[in-house]
């Protein structure tokens, strides 16, 4: 059952947003929709930001430590951040709202690797992100990875048609541009030969001169 939060606009005033978004981030942290998922919910902070980053899910280690992207992934994307942002980690987690796919860990697949969420249990988890993009009313969304590039985009695309470019794009009805990023995981040798290696420049290239990333890191 979530809790009943204002019929908030893009107007409303920032402190009742950061409320309604504490809110949304307890939901979150006590969901248990999903039987086939493993551990418990890791959201990140309720922050208000602009910038709205969205990863597939957490991995193993993730919900121990309490953070998204807290292990060896996390130190490839946050090296990836730096290039174009110019801040460490602990900056970036200031100044970008992290969200996911599904926010638990899938647990592993047969073949290696993390389990990819289903999409009964993406969907499950949209009705978060639902709110969080209403109330955040993101300029710039970063999908990290094949999944959530689905999501947002709408539609299943091959990294090497995306990442590198700037689009337009509609989250439940809020404009705003999409950046897309591959997943950086280890397993992933995309981003480290051609053409991925070259196209993730590009793309933090444009990374670092959006006016979302220039007004945050300022």
């Amino acid at each position: 059952m979530y809790r009943p939060a204002p019929n908030l606009q893009a107007n409303s005033p920032l402190q009742l947003r950061a409320e309604a978004l504490s809110l949304v981030r307890q939901d979150i942290a006590e969901c248990r929709q999903c039987p086939g998922m493993v551990g418990k919910p890791v959201p990140g902070p309720a922050l208000m930001s602009r910038i709205l980053l969205l990863g597939q899910a957490p991995g193993p280690h993730e919900e121990r430590i309490g953070q998204p992207f807290a292990w060896t992934a996390g130190r490839t994307l946050f090296r990836w951040l730096q290039t174009a942002t110019g801040a460490p980690e602990a900056v970036v987690r200031e100044r970008i709202y992290f969200a996911a796919v599904a926010r638990c860990f899938p647990g592993k697949a047969k073949g290696g690797g993390d389990r990819v969420p289903t999409r009964h249990e993406a969907d499950a988890c949209g009705i978060h992100l639902f709110r969080e993009v209403a109330l955040l009313q993101p300029l710039l969304v970063l999908p990290v990875g094949t999944l959530a590039i689905s999501r947002v985009f709408g539609s299943a695309y091959k990294l090497v048609d995306v990442v590198g470019q700037s689009r337009r794009v509609s989250m439940y009805g809020i404009e705003m541009d999409a950046i897309a990023l591959p997943h950086p995981s280890g397993l992933s040798t995309w981003p480290r030969s051609e053409p991925g290696l070259s196209l993730l420049q590009e793309a933090l290239t444009l990374l670092s001169h959006h006016h979302a990333i220039k007004e945050a890191f300022l």
